[in-house]
Formats: structure tokens, C-alpha cells, sequence
């Protein structure tokens, strides 16, 4: 009964249903006359004798600030600083007598905490669903059944506390599985056509700088990143299907011990899952986040979760060294960054953000199917930012990184050019005439990349890399990928060419696979460094802008310190071990 309902919370209430747009109507007709209309008639809730007692003196104290009151009611401010919430107590400061209300404010919260044996927040939040409750009874008229509901049955084995846990990592796993089932072929049907493509341009335009900036640059770089568009899409498609219908509200129940245990809070899981997607929502989302300490930890952890943006390094490396479980090899290095997010928040805790976690109260929304325009606005916009990103950001660094690796332009001697033919052949016996040729003119090229800006400044930087299992090329494919991650992948196909080959059905990951300066132990050390290096420069901006300079300073040293000591580790022990 609405029209009861809306008389006890003091609030005009009609119902709604939002998958049908039911309902809509007559809730704009309600704004629109609570808007010309008189205010409504607000309620108070009552939390009880002995509680309302401690705010009565508070609302007091604020009311004696006639200025402040105008802007703050005491009613609301009175019962958010007996629940401590920071942000109340950011806006008491301008009271008069700031320092008279807090000291008022803890003592009612201290007497709650010692009476309840609970924190203040909890009781709080007990009354007013104690309030919800008794107005529900009064409101909804229930058919009584014997069983239990679908929803109920449901959290029944899904929540299962010690099923919980193993259940989600069972999901994630399946999404990843399916995730590279599913986009194998589309995949392939993209990297068809791009090579079709560079074909189709070869042999329309001669060779020249144009030729070369548009196969080498534009079709090798842009071509590349968006081959991985498929997957982006099952995957957001898949992670749009848990939020719908529920499942991460029980997921972050199924969390919330562990997470508490390294210092985080069960609400953190939302933006932790947001990173899958991408880091700059998932740190605007953490302002949910009540404590400024859980607030800055999980933003802090969120860089270590693999976005969808690094989702290509991880398949291209995986598809190339890992042909026969691709999926495995991707799953363990994201299993690996929620590892390291966990790890690295317990060592802040324990470090320059001790303190206590706060309480985790959050209602379960009930198990609902989810709709296909929901399902298609979530993977719309997703896919739409992550191609745009391709049509822009990507689009410049190509251009700027085909400028870099063509210039300053390399023409070598005859001397130079007999010299590597010689090498070559005596390299590769018994080879064919044509082969002998390809050869060289990979050779060459491979000399003219050294020789330009890019090759140049990857030299530069390579000794502090090399000890990572890398060379100067991905020194200078990570190195771009601060403008955008999906760079590096682009990066590497104009590195190796792959746009130049004209009709070579030869793909960048066949060209890393035969690499003899690549190994399944390097390229897990890549795909765990690019997973922990700091983010790209949108991220970091939005984390500058949430947590200010100092903590942008602190993630990036922070980050780039773990990323360089865990790839160390892993190339250096697997190689004495004999997996080199």
C-alpha cells in the first residue's frame, strides 16, 4: 500500500517497475508536484528511548548556530556524527562551537558502543531497519508459503560459507574460459581481414612514406588492438551478466573475510571488480568508501587488478607461448594481480595506513534475471569507449611510434648490405633463394629499427630492463603504453612488422612465438610487469585527483618497485631452474 507507506516515511511513494518503465509516469507527476507544490511533510525516524535521548542534547548544540543550521539540519547532522562519519564531521568544522558537538557526539557513540556491544554504525543501522521493518508490516501484505523463495534457495547453496569463496573463483574462471572459447574465431576473422587489408593498400599505393605509414603505422598498430575487440566484448558482456543479476553484492559477502584480514573493506570488492573493466571508474567508485583510510587502500590495489585495456598484452603473450590453454595462462596472471592487491594492501596497513577496518553493513538485492537492454547499454558503452580509444588515442601513438621507428631513416652501404647477407647465410645454410632474400630484408630492417630515435632510446634503458628477460623493444613498447595499454600491443606490431608482409598470413603472435629473444619464461615476466606497472595516464590522473599528488607520487614508486623485483624474480629463478 503506497499511499500508506508514503504517509509514514512522510514522503509522496507510488510504485514503479524499472525493467517495463511502468510506473514512470506517475512518479514524475509526484517530483513535479512536490517541486511546485508545498515541502512535504517530513517524518522523524525514532531510534528508541536511550538513543534518541544522546542526539537530543546534540541537535541542541547545533541549533545554537543559526548560520550553520541554515545550511546543515541538526537532526541529520546530529545522527551522522553519532555513526562517525567522517564527511558529517568535515562539515561540523565550521560550527561555532565545533569542538562542544564532537565532544558530545563521541560521548553518545562511546555510550552506544559500551551499551550495545556493537559499533554505533550497526545500531544505527538496526534501528532503521527495525523502522523498515515494522513499516513493511504495515504496508505489504504477504502470501504466506510454506517454502522457501527461488532467491532464497538460491543464497542457500551460493552463500554457503564454506562453498562461497571456491564458487567465485570457479565463476571467474569460467568467464576468462569462456571468454577465450567464444572470441577465438571473430579473433581470427579480424586478423584475416587487417592482413587482407594491408594486402589490398600495398597494392594500391607504391612504396614510399605513405605506404609505410599507413601499413606499417595505422594498419599494423590500430589493426592490432582492435583484432582484441571480440573479447572485449565477451568479457564485459559476461561481467555485465554477474552485476545484473546480483551475484556481485554475494560475492562481496563471499570476500569480506579475506579482505578484512589484509586491511580492506567488503565494499572494496566493488571497485577491485571495476578494474577488470577499467581503473578510472573503478577509483571514482571507491569514494563509496566511507573511511578515508579504506578509501586510499583500495584505490591504492585497484592499479594491480589487469583492466580490460592490459586483457590483449595478456592474450597476445598467452596465445603465443602458451597455444595450448591460452585461458590458464591469462587467468593465473589476473589470479596473480588479486594476489598482489591483497599482499600490498596488508603491507600498508601494517605500514603508513594502520588503523582499523571499518564495519561492513550492506543489504542483498534479490536474485533477478537481467534484462537485454541493460545487457546491451553496459557492453555498448564499454566496447564504444574501448574503440574510440583505438580510433583516437591509439590512432596518434601509432602515428608518433611508426615516426619514431622509421626516423631518422637508415640506408645502409654496400659493404653493410654484403656483410649481413654473408652473416645471414652462413646462419642459415641450405636455404632457398627466396628465403635468403626475406631474410636479409628482415636483417636490414631489423638494423634500420635499431638504428632510428626509438631503437636508440630503447638501447638507452635496456641495461635496466635486461635483467627482466627483456630487450630494447619492450623497453620501448612499455614505455608507450602510459598513453593507453592496448599501445604496447600496438607497439609490437609495428616493432615486428606485421602490416608490411603483404600477403603474409603470418600474425604478431606467430612472429613473437618465433622470436629466438622470446620464451614462455619471459613473456610470463612481460605479462606480470605490464600487469603491475603504474597505469595509464588517465588513471593516474584520476588518482591524482582523488588522493591528491603525494599518493600519486607514492603508487607510481610503489608499483614500478613491485613490478621490477616480481618480474626479476620470476625471469631470474625460472632460468636457473632450467625453464629459460
Amino acid at each position: 500500500d503506497e499511499t500508506v507507506l508514503g504517509k509514514l516515511l512522510g514522503i509522496p511513494m507510488t510504485k514503479t517497475v524499472a525493467t517495463n518503465g511502468q510506473g514512470l509516469g506517475d512518479l514524475l507527476d509526484l517530483v513535479d508536484a512536490a517541486i511546485s507544490g508545498s515541502r512535504v511533510n517530513g517524518r522523524s525516524l525514532d531510534y528508541g528511548v536511550e538513543i534518541e535521548a544522546l542526539l537530543e542534547p546534540i541537535e541542541r548544540a547545533i541549533a545554537e548556530d543559526a548560520a550553520f543550521v541554515g545550511l546543515h539540519p541538526p537532526r541529520w547532522l546530529a545522527v551522522k556524527l553519532v555513526e562517525k562519519d567522517d564527511d558529517a564531521f568535515a562539515r561540523l568544522a565550521a560550527h561555532s562551537e565545533a569542538a562542544k558537538v564532537a565532544a558530545l557526539a563521541k560521548h553518545a557513540s562511546d555510550w552506544i558502543e559500551n551499551h550495545y556491544g556493537k559499533d554505533s554504525e550497526i545500531v544505527i543501522s538496526e534501528q532503521r531497519y527495525a523502522y523498515i521493518h515494522g513499516a513493511c508490516r504495515e504496508t505489504i501484505r504477504r502470501k504466506v508459503r510454506s517454502e522457501p523463495s527461488l532467491s532464497e534457495r538460491i543464497d542457500g547453496i551460493v552463500m554457503q560459507p564454506v562453498f562461497a569463496l571456491p564458487f567465485f573463483i570457479f565463476v571467474l574462471w569460467g568467464i576468462f574460459r569462456l571468454t577465450f572459447s567464444l572470441g577465438a574465431w571473430p579473433m581470427a576473422w579480424l586478423e584475416a581481414f587487417f592482413r587482407w587489408l594491408s594486402t589490398l593498400v600495398a597494392a594500391v599505393l607504391p612504396s614510399g612514406p605513405l605506404h609505410s605509414l599507413l601499413i606499417d603505422g595505422v594498419i599494423a598498430g590500430v589493426g592490432s588492438v582492435l583484432s582484441f575487440v571480440p573479447l572485449i566484448i565477451i568479457l564485459f558482456f559476461l561481467l555485465s551478466v554477474l552485476e545484473d543479476t546480483g551475484y556481485l553484492s554475494r560475492a562481496a559477502f563471499a570476500t569480506d573475510r579475506i579482505l578484512h584480514g589484509v586491511g580492506l573493506h567488503g565494499q572494496s570488492l566493488f571497485p577491485l571488480m571495476l578494474g577488470f573493466g577499467c581503473s578510472v571508474p573503478a577509483i571514482m567508485s571507491a569514494r563509496t568508501l566511507k573511511s578515508p583510510r579504506d578509501r586510499i587502500l583500495t584505490v591504492l590495489a585497484i592499479p594491480f587488478m589487469s583492466c580490460g585495456a592490459k586483457l590483449p598484452i595478456h592474450v597476445l603473450f598467452a596465445a603465443a607461448f602458451f597455444p595450448k590453454n591460452p585461458a590458464a595462462a591469462v587467468l593465473g596472471v589476473y589470479g596473480t594481480g588479486v594476489l598482489l592487491a591483497l599482499l600490498s594492501s596488508l603491507i600498508l596497513r601494517k605500514t603508513v595506513l594502520r588503523g582499523e577496518p571499518t564495519p561492513f553493513v550492506m543489504e542483498l538485492p534479490p536474485w533477478r534475471a537481467p534484462t537485454f537492454r541493460g545487457l546491451l547499454w553496459h557492453v555498448g558503452e564499454k566496447t564504444s569507449s574501448y574503440a574510440r580509444k583505438a580510433g583516437t588515442v591509439i590512432l596518434a601513438a601509432s602515428i608518433l611510434i611508426w615516426a619514431v621507428t622509421n626516423f631518422p631513416p637508415y640506408s645502409p652501404t654496400a659493404a653493410e648490405r654484403q656483410s649481413l647477407a654473408a652473416a645471414w647465410g652462413l646462419a642459415h645454410p641450405g636455404t632457398s633463394q627466396a628465403e635468403f632474400d626475406k631474410g636479409v630484408e628482415t636483417s636490414l630492417a631489423g638494423k634500420a629499427l635499431s638504428a632510428s630515435a626509438a631503437g636508440m632510446f630503447g638501447h638507452l634503458i635496456e641495461p635496466l630492463i635486461r635483467p627482466l628477460g627483456f630487450d630494447w623493444k619492450v623497453g620501448i613498447a612499455t614505455i608507450t603504453g602510459f598513453a593507453a595499454k592496448e599501445v604496447v600491443v600496438s607497439t609490437f606490431g609495428i616493432l615486428y612488422g606485421v602490416g608490411s608482409d603483404e600477403g603474409s598470413a603470418e600474425s604478431l603472435r606467430a612472429k613473437l612465438a618465433a622470436d629466438p629473444s622470446w620464451s614462455p619464461l619471459a613473456a610470463i615476466s612481460l605479462m606480470l610487469f605490464v600487469l603491475i606497472i603504474p597505469p595509464c595516464f588517465a588513471a593516474l590522473a584520476t588518482l591524482r585527483a582523488e588522493l591528491g599528488w603525494g599518493w600519486l607520487g607514492f603508487s607510481i614508486v610503489f608499483q614500478l618497485t613491485i613490478g621490477w623485483l616480481v618480474a626479476f624474480v620470476v625471469f631470474q629463478a625460472g632460468t636457473r631452474l632450467g625453464f629459460g
